[in-house]
C-alpha cells in the first residue's frame, strides 16, 4: 500500500460518520429560484433583500443592500443565479471560484450581488442539515454578540443637538456603545472646512455626554480628512476617549501613518472585498480593528476568512454592517464562531419596525446584545406582511 491510500484508509472511518449528513443533504438539494424583496426604508435608501428557494422547498435569505444602484444591483443578481441555478448550496466554494472576480469587476453592485446569493447558499445548507450557520463555521464561542448603535444614518439635523437627541434614546434602550458620522458633508476649502470641523468635533464631545464616562464612543471619519488632518482631529478628539476612529483617511500608506502616530485604536476596510484585497491592508499595518462587510467583502464565508487573516496578525474583527436584521444575522452567525470577534455594527432609529421585518422578531437584550439563535440556517424568516407593507 502506497503513502496515499494508506492515509486515505486511516482518515475514511473517522470522515464517514461527520460527512453523512452533509452528503445525503447535498445531492439531492438544487439551488432553483429567487425572489427580490425591495424595502423603503428613509432618504439615504432602502433595502434590497434576496430569497432563494431550493429544490426541495427550502429557501435562504441574503442580504443585497447598497444605498444606491438598487436596479443594477438586481440586474447582476440575475446574471450570477443564472451560475448558481442547478447547483447545490453546499457548492460555495465552486461558486465562489467561478464568480468572485467577475464580481469583483463589477464593483460595489457586484459584491453585494454576489454576497447576497453566498449569504442564502449558508442558510440554505443550515435548514438541509438542520444546524445554525454558526454549527457550520466551527461552533459558538459567543452566545451573544454586542452591538454597538450607529446613530448616524438616522440622525437628520447634523449638529450637536441632533446626534444627541438620537443618542438618548440608544443609551435608554440599552446601548453601550454608539457610533456617528459627524464629518459628512465636510467642505473642500475655508472657511468651511476648518468650521465643519469644529462642528464635527462639538458632536462628538455633545454625544460624549450623553453615554457618559463609561460607554464606548466610535467615530467614523469617512475618508474625509488628509493625513495632517486626521493627525489634528485625533489629537482634539482625545479628551472624548474614542473607542475607535474609523476610515480617517484614504490609502494604505496614509492610514499607516496615523495607526502609528495616533493615540486612539483605529479602525477601517468595510469597502474592501475579498480576502485577497484585505491582505494588503492587514500587512500594511492600515488599522487595528479590521471591518468586513458581509455585503461587500464576498459574503459570510469570505468574512470567514478575512476573520481567519486577522486573526493571524494579531486584530480583532467588528464587522461593519449598518443594514437590514438580514444582514445583521448572517454577520452574527459567522462572528458566533469567530476567537476574535469584537463587536457587530447596528443601524439605529432608522424605522420603527425594524425588528418586525424578519421572524422571531429581531431583538437586543441590555448592553445591545444580540442573542445568536439555535435554530437550523440563519434561524430567521422573512416577515412578508411587514415587507408587503413597506416595499418600494
Amino acid at each position: 500500500m502506497n503513502r496515499r491510500r494508506l492515509l486515505t484508509s486511516l482518515a475514511a472511518p473517522f470522515a464517514a460518520p461527520f460527512a453523512a449528513p452533509f452528503l445525503k443533504a447535498a445531492p439531492q438539494l438544487t439551488i432553483e429560484s429567487y425572489e427580490i424583496f425591495r424595502i423603503k426604508v428613509n432618504h439615504r435608501g432602502g433595502w434590497v433583500l434576496l430569497r432563494v428557494k431550493a429544490s426541495n422547498g427550502l429557501t435562504g435569505l441574503g442580504d443585497a443592500s447598497h444605498g444606491a444602484g438598487d436596479q443594477n444591483v438586481i440586474n447582476l443578481i440575475a446574471e450570477f443565479f443564472a451560475k448558481a441555478k442547478g447547483r447545490s448550496p453546499f457548492d460555495v466554494e465552486l461558486y465562489r471560484r467561478d464568480l468572485i472576480a467577475t464580481a469583483e469587476a463589477k464593483g460595489r453592485n457586484g459584491s453585494v450581488a454576489f454576497s447576497a446569493i453566498e449569504q442564502a447558499m449558508w442558510d440554505l445548507q443550515g435548514k438541509a442539515v438542520g444546524l445554525p450557520c454558526w454549527a457550520l463555521f466551527g461552533g459558538k464561542l459567543h452566545p451573544t454578540i454586542r452591538n454597538y448603535a450607529n446613530i448616524n444614518r438616522a440622525t437628520v439635523d447634523r449638529n450637536p443637538e441632533g446626534f444627541a437627541k438620537l443618542a438618548e434614546p440608544a443609551v435608554r434602550d440599552g446601548f453601550t456603545a454608539i457610533k456617528m458620522a459627524s464629518f459628512d458633508g465636510l467642505p473642500k476649502t475655508e472657511p468651511g472646512r476648518r468650521e465643519g470641523t469644529d462642528r464635527g468635533i462639538a458632536c462628538v464631545e455633545a454625544v460624549r455626554k450623553v453615554l457618559g464616562p463609561s460607554g464606548d464612543l466610535l467615530v467614523d471619519g469617512h475618508s474625509n480628512f488628509t493625513v495632517a488632518e486626521g493627525l489634528e482631529v485625533a489629537r482634539r478628539l482625545e479628551p472624548s476617549q474614542l473607542f475607535w476612529f474609523e476610515e480617517i483617511c484614504r490609502g494604505i500608506p496614509g492610514l499607516a501613518e496615523l495607526n502609528e502616530k495616533i493615540a486612539m485604536p483605529t479602525a477601517g476596510g468595510e469597502s474592501i472585498f475579498g480576502t485577497k484585497n484585505f491582505y494588503p491592508y492587514v500587512k500594511g499595518n492600515a488599522v487595528d480593528i479590521t471591518m468586513p462587510d458581509v455585503k461587500y467583502c464576498g459574503g459570510m464565508l469570505e468574512l470567514r476568512k478575512i476573520g481567519a487573516l486577522s486573526e493571524a496578525a494579531g486584530l480583532p474583527v467588528a464587522p461593519h454592517g449598518p443594514a437590514s436584521p438580514v444582514c445583521n444575522m448572517a454577520q452574527a452567525q459567522v462572528c458566533a464562531a469567530m476567537p476574535n470577534f469584537l463587536i457587530l455594527e447596528l443601524g439605529y432609529g432608522e424605522v420603527p419596525w425594524r425588528g418586525d421585518l424578519v421572524h422571531p422578531p429581531e431583538v437586543f437584550e441590555k448592553g445591545g446584545l444580540l442573542r445568536v439563535p439555535d435554530r437550523p440556517g440563519l434561524g430567521i424568516e422573512l416577515n412578508e406582511k411587514v415587507a408587503a407593507e413597506h416595499a418600494l
